[in-house]
């Protein structure tokens, strides 16, 4: 009888639950590369959809999207518009904050010029995937101490206002001696355009009374990241 109700209750449960043990398993021994993308999907959608087969799921927001960036990076309406309740689309909302509060805590505080792949991953997990262009500065101390991260303007597809004096003013509120600017290519070219470049320019001038310099300019695009300063455009 005992053998009988311990089968019954195992018959019992979802097919799906060793699935999600062993996929459990795998992550911690492995970590995230023993896991294909939609594999790590499924693990997040998991603490959400605790009663639900998500695998079907996870690779129908993959396809949709397409890829597992893309996901994360999806507005909420948009994930709703694929399927996910908004509080599933919260949830995933917040991970792809929390990954971006944590590449901050890599620069913040730290002499950035010495940290500058640690820059450029932090700008592109938080831009190469915005639909809308997106203008932000990192504001430095003397030090070249990273003391704000902001963004000062955003755009449309293919254009975002930048106003030098604005950007001034605010560095003088902040104290800070050093800038770099940032901003994001929808469209996926990260090549810098004429408009770009004259901003950059103009944005140096503006910071020349005040003493305040400008050390490059980052274009950013889910293709990758490329610098003006590298690329000698300023």
């Amino acid at each position: 009888m005992n053998m009988s109700s311990e089968q019954e209750r195992t018959s019992d449960k979802p097919h799906h639950t060793g699935h999600r043990d062993r996929l459990r398993q795998r992550f911690v021994k492995g970590g995230a590369d023993a896991l294909a993308d939609y594999e790590m999907l499924e693990l997040l959608l998991f603490m959400s959809i605790p009663r639900r087969d998500v695998k079907p799921l996870a690779k129908s927001l993959i396809h949709h999207f397409g890829s597992f960036a893309a996901v994360l990076n999806a507005p909420i309406p948009e994930l709703v518009a694929a399927g996910l309740s908004e509080n599933v689309a919260i949830a995933l909302r917040t991970v792809r904050a929390a990954a971006h509060h944590l590449l901050q805590d890599d620069i913040k505080g730290k002499e950035i010029l010495s940290n500058w792949v640690q820059v450029t991953d932090y700008a592109k997990a938080t831009m190469a995937h915005e639909k809308k262009e997106h203008f932000r500065v990192f504001f430095l101390n003397k030090k070249n101490e990273l003391i704000a991260d902001e963004v000062q303007q955003s755009g449309t597809v293919d254009h975002t206002p930048a106003y030098p004096r604005e950007v001034m003013k605010r560095a003088l509120e902040l104290g800070a001696t050093a800038i770099i600017l940032c901003h994001n290519h929808p469209s996926g070219d990260a090549t810098p355009s004429p408009d770009d470049i004259d901003m950059t320019n103009r944005i140096i001038d503006a910071g020349r009374p005040f003493n305040i310099i400008v050390h490059d300019h980052i274009i950013v695009s889910k293709s990758g990241c490329n610098s003006l300063r590298n690329m000698d455009l300023m």
